[in-house]
């Protein structure tokens, strides 16, 4: 594991959607009107269907969201009311972390003489801007201070089963003026972009692809260029985003790209025990996750240049050199790094994605050069992940020292899985029922209304991030 990385993580709390708070009046900007298919008022009584979803209760007044599914659109209302009661909507672009310019929607009081009122519908996404959204209604009594509102929901639009729906709430966190997720995510944001990129895949639901250019374009020039750092594994998860985007896409400057931090990897490779890459350009750690990013980049940049020898032989070269490091322990787990007064084992921790990335190099490896060997070494290393009970809580996939959404480990356990669906599929589904558990438990757990999801795969759910949303995607877009 990255040494920088480490370090306690933060907790954070989450307080409950459905407490009453002092409402505070206010002159929210003026939310600019969003237009997809129809525009923002369009009277609910035309919405062709109607799917109540989550609802909010307060001194007896309920407030309650409805999706209109067939336009992506919704409407609020209130029911046991009285005379000017409120109910209105907020939309939020950042799955419900700021909604300051998009509140106090559609603004409604209760008629005298009636009990209830309804909200005009209100689009749920700016396709225009590429905004992913998602609404509350919110309301208070006429007559009281306190305000309540329900939890954050969407339409099925670009949500239709398990995956779309994690993808699109993972798109919430796209960060459209940085083209990075949560604002600046780095190499987590690689495996972020990574899991969308699968998602259009193997969904076939491709409204997300603008993420890909803009990741690319507003990021290329960054850092030391071409998606290229101090930081060797980071260099190598951007490498293997932009095979995945060049796969997609067609586009060669993402193969161009991924060969560029491909040698920026292979310069540092040297003699120190032996061969292997290390973790930083500083050159003061030689570990597993550098390594195996860089045995599956160059193996799978071989797959795709024709008559490539080079990426070929660097590929081989580092499994060779990895076998003598003894990093893959007698109980085939893959500990973290190579202790350079010995240049063997540290005996440091068995990360989940130490297990996870080396077995889908040598699964590229296979495929490259036929080496049945490597494919062998991956199906002892998929066993131990699935059954060792340290990295298996009753059965399902947790870190060591789990903990919330935050710092790097929470992006771990995507890489975990990601890497064993692909030696699935190899081996011809014999993990299939390990992680069908692992999705069903985190859909029954692990889930918030927006089909966004924490760190912890068996519950209880706590409040999600970018790492923890595209790990929970990685594992769905190989079961679904």
């Amino acid at each position: 594991m990255s040494k920088r990385r480490l370090g306690r993580l933060a907790i954070v709390t989450v307080a409950a959607a459905l407490i009453p708070i002092p409402f505070i009046p206010s002159s929210p900007a003026q939310a600019a009107t969003v237009c997809n298919k129809y525009c923002d008022g369009r009277d609910a009584g035309l919405a062709p269907g109607d799917r109540p979803t989550v609802n909010a209760g307060i001194y007896g007044r309920t407030f309650r969201m409805h999706l209109n599914d067939t336009d992506a659109m919704a409407w609020a209302t209130i029911e046991g009311g009285q005379a000017t009661d409120e109910v209105w909507l907020d939309r939020s672009f950042d799955g419900g972390r700021s909604w300051a310019d998009n509140s106090k929607l559609g603004d409604t009081r209760i008629p005298t003489g009636a009990t209830s009122a309804r909200t005009t519908q209100f689009n749920v996404d700016d396709w225009n801007t590429s905004g992913v959204g998602a609404l509350r209604a919110c309301g208070k009594a006429g007559d009281r201070a306190e305000i309540a509102c329900t939890a954050w929901t969407r339409s099925n639009w670009n949500a239709w089963d398990r995956r779309t729906a994690a993808a699109t709430a993972l798109m919430m966190r796209w960060d459209r003026g940085t083209g990075l997720f949560d604002g600046n995510g780095w190499w987590t944001g690689a495996n972020a972009i990574t899991a969308v990129i699968e998602n259009a895949r193997v969904s076939g639901m491709n409204s997300y692809r603008y993420a890909i250019a803009g990741t690319y374009d507003k990021n290329v020039n960054s850092r030391l260029g071409q998606f290229r750092n101090e930081y060797l594994d980071d260099t190598g998860w951007w490498g293997l985003a932009w095979v995945a985007a060049y796969d997609l896409t067609g586009d060669s400057r993402y193969l161009n790209t991924a060969r560029a931090d491909a040698d920026h990897m292979f310069n540092y490779w040297d003699t120190r025990c032996g061969g292997g890459i290390w973790w930083s350009t500083a050159k003061t750690y030689k570990n597993a996750i550098s390594n195996s990013l860089y045995i599956q980049l160059n193996a799978a940049l071989s797959q795709r240049i024709s008559g490539d020898t080079v990426y070929r032989g660097r590929a081989a070269a580092g499994w060779s050199w990895f076998q003598t490091t003894g990093m893959l322990n007698g109980s085939n787990l893959v500990n973290d790094g190579v202790n350079l007064s010995t240049c063997r084992n540290n005996g440091d921790v068995t990360w989940t994605y130490n297990q996870g990335v080396l077995i889908n190099a040598l699964v590229q490896l296979n495929r490259l050069t036929g080496d049945a060997n490597a494919l062998a070494t991956a199906r002892r290393i998929g066993d131990a992940l699935t059954s060792s009970t340290y990295l298996n809580k009753n059965g399902i996939l947790t870190e060591p020292n789990e903990s919330e959404c935050a710092g790097d480990g929470a992006s771990f356990k995507g890489a975990a899985v990601r890497g064993l669906g692909v030696l699935n599929a190899a081996a011809g589904g014999a993990y299939n029922t390990y992680l069908r558990r692992q999705a069903d438990s985190n859909y029954a757990n692990n889930r918030d209304s927006i089909d966004a999801y924490g760190s912890h795969w068996a519950g209880p759910r706590v409040a999600t991030n970018h790492s923890c949303q595209h790990s929970v995607l990685d594992l769905l877009n190989v079961t679904n």
